[in-house]
């Protein structure tokens, strides 16, 4: 089969795997329009966070106590749209200006205590060796061996992140990850690391102190706390969805794929609409990892190109409990020839 593709064009090719696929042919279906920043979109992004933020608070405030769950995960969704604006930023899509993306993504990050460029930097190597066994830093499955001789407490830790408290699974990340920036290559980007984890940590300790004055230890609880977990929740549940699967390998790095692993180790996976909305389309996950320069609001139109082109590839999910049960009940230790084992099913044989 030859592969025949103009540049800028959404031509439709046939769908049977090709052994010579490069990223560069996928991205020449893609129209210029897809990876077009439009200011007014981005700020509209970024206006749409704040008021829905500002109006989760709001209900908060007025909830009767059996009514604060709801405006918790309300609130909580709508603050994981900092985190997918911030992300933008990283990925300079938001701006054409980087010290715009810079003061965005500081700014709507700090909302989370998340470090910018901390972040940055470690999210660029999961985009350089998606699903590249030993490399990829995101939900990366552990081997046999190194969960054996792993110590008992890590053992139980990996089975809770990788079973049914992985809607924690970010936190440890979050906390272990960001913030040291001695795990960074000394120059610019250590420099860089260090002052988005100096940036926040001074912020939290400005704002955190006025929040327990005026607020209270519970108010502090109900107004940022609990909301910032349920933001958690959706930071575990959108990346453990999206490249974890029986069927999709993590390959070493001589068997890697590029095109393979950014077109089929990522999954396209359909939440409620709310969520979507919240989230700026977070979910419509493969055309970012085609191109990280589309921006947030025009992944779907990508998506729908993409899947017109390579249909055959691409994996959609739905999210309901029994996806995150497959998930969880199976996807634990990873053996080559047979992708994933579940802990019983290890423990069982060995």
């Amino acid at each position: 089969m030859t592969l025949s593709i103009e540049s800028n064009t959404a031509t439709t090719l046939s769908p049977n795997l090709h052994p010579d696929l490069k990223l560069k042919h996928i991205l020449k279906t893609l129209p210029k329009e897809v990876f077009a920043k439009d200011s007014f979109k981005a700020w509209m992004t970024a206006l749409k966070t704040i008021s829905m933020v500002t109006l989760g608070m709001f209900a908060i405030s007025i909830s009767p106590w059996y009514l604060l769950p709801l405006a918790w995960i309300f609130t909580g969704t709508a603050m994981t749209g900092c985190f997918v604006i911030g992300h933008d930023c990283a990925h300079r899509s938001f701006s054409n200006s980087r010290k715009v993306n810079d003061i965005v993504g500081h700014l709507f990050m700090l909302t989370l205590i998340y470090p910018f460029h901390g972040w940055r930097y470690g999210h660029a190597k999961h985009h350089k060796h998606t699903n590249k066994m030993d490399v990829d830093n995101a939900w990366q499955p552990w081997r046999p061996e190194a969960y054996q001789t792993a110590p008992a407490w890590l053992q139980v830790v990996y089975q809770a992140m990788r079973g049914r408290l992985w809607w924690l699974a970010s936190l440890p990340h979050w906390a272990a990850v960001h913030f040291d920036w001695r795990n960074f290559a000394e120059g610019k980007t250590r420099n860089d690391v260090k002052f988005s984890a100096l940036f926040v940590i001074i912020g939290a300790a400005i704002v955190f102190p006025i929040m327990f004055a005026t607020l209270g230890i519970w108010g502090f609880i109900k107004f940022w706390l609990l909301p910032w977990l349920v933001y958690h929740f959706w930071m575990s549940t959108f990346t453990i969805v999206h490249h974890t699967a029986a069927d999709i390998p993590f390959k070493p790095t001589g068997e890697w794929d590029e095109a393979i692993a950014q077109l089929s180790g990522t999954v396209h996976c359909d939440y409620p609409r709310w969520v979507e909305f919240l989230c700026h389309d977070i979910n419509v996950h493969i055309p970012h990892h085609i191109s990280i320069a589309i921006p947030s609001y025009r992944l779907r139109e990508a998506h729908a190109i993409i899947k017109a082109n390579w249909g055959d590839y691409i994996k959609e999910r739905t999210f309901s409990w029994e996806l995150m049960k497959d998930i969880t009940d199976k996807c634990h230790i990873y053996e080559e020839n047979e992708f994933y084992q579940s802990f019983r099913e290890f423990h069982a044989n060995n």
